[in-house]
């Protein structure tokens, strides 16, 4: 507060010493952490709102499903996390490699969170108008066009593809890591995270359910019947109906993002890895979880991602009171 102080003229000045100690105390103390350490706090609240609302909800209908019992759960991991994530910045600086680990583990559980809960924030849902996109960019539903090809080898190879998405970016970064090439590993790491928080925000902006939902009157062959589809089958059944996840498509940046930045540091990871992140991107259409604009829109987010992660991370270790990232050896 500003304190009001009288000369000896009796005039009265407003001491605005104690506003300024308040800034620089807020201001070293955001900046203490690190910009996806501060990313993870901004988005647990909202996260946590919106689970209590779905939950609430489901609730009072005397029906909760499955998915939102789990993420009531999830909500409990990441505050134990998070709590283990400020101990090691008090308690043990020295212990980076935990430190590092843990904002991909609850940025990746916010992302399931918001995922599910995305229509209890904003109902004003545009996969009509992505349908209409794509129906004007091919004169034909992809998704739909894409059933001629189905075939049990293509699904399993698809499915698998699809279903290890979230590997891709902690090999890459881990990769990197565990090779001493901490400077690279901190631009890959924190560009997959600024990704996957800007798509959770674009989730929000624009809510849109998947194709396997919207067009599904007019799907005439399914998936089932092969080990692996089964399996994928049965993780995407778990999903509420009123899923709104598709635009941008975060499976399309992340990994042309992880795609990146093997083929800028890891080069035989990024051969690798090439024809299985292939694999993922046809999945989407193939499997009808994505429309077309969902996957162009997510490979300008990757790119975003790509030119502007690394700038961010800079800006934000630069400040003073910033928290150190050890260089390379």
């Amino acid at each position: 507060m500003s304190e009001i102080v009288t000369n000896q003229s009796g005039d009265k000045k407003i001491n605005r010493s104690s506003n300024s100690s308040i800034c620089e105390s807020l201001y070293s103390r955001i900046f203490k952490i690190r910009i996806e350490e501060f990313l993870g706090l901004m988005f647990f609240g909202p996260m946590v709102f919106l689970t209590a609302k779905a939950y609430l909800f489901f609730r009072a209908s005397g029906d909760v499903p499955r998915v939102f019992v789990g993420d009531v759960q999830r909500v409990f991991a990441v505050i134990l996390v998070v709590g283990i994530t400020l101990l090691i910045i008090k308690y043990r600086p020295k212990w980076s490699f935990l430190r590092e680990t843990l904002p991909i583990a609850y940025c990746l559980a916010i992302y399931t969170n918001l995922h599910d809960t995305i229509h209890f924030a904003n109902p004003n849902d545009i996969h009509d108008t992505l349908i209409a996109i794509d129906q004007w960019m091919f004169g034909i539903q992809p998704v739909v066009w894409a059933e001629q090809f189905i075939h049990p080898v293509l699904t399993e190879f698809f499915s698998f593809c699809y279903m290890i998405f979230f590997l891709f970016a902690p090999i890459v970064a881990y990769t990197l890591y565990l090779k001493g090439r901490k400077t690279q590993f901190r631009e890959t790491l924190v560009s997959i995270v600024l990704c996957f928080y800007a798509g959770y925000v674009l989730y929000v902006i624009f809510p849109a359910a998947p194709p396997r939902i919207m067009l599904k009157e007019l799907f005439t062959v399914g998936f089932d019947g092969t080990p692996i589809a089964d399996a994928a089958l049965k993780m995407v059944n778990l999903l509420p109906s009123d899923s709104r996840a598709a635009f941008p498509s975060l499976h399309a940046a992340v990994t042309l993002l992880s795609l990146m930045f093997a083929f800028k540091h890891v080069r035989w990871l990024f051969w690798a890895m090439l024809p299985f992140c292939t694999g993922l991107v046809l999945s989407t259409i193939y499997l009808r979880h994505h429309y077309v604009v969902d996957l162009l829109a997510g490979f300008l987010l990757g790119i975003s991602a790509f030119i502007y992660g690394p700038k961010i991370d800079s800006w934000w270790r630069s400040k003073p009171y910033s928290g150190k990232v050890v260089p390379d050896a």
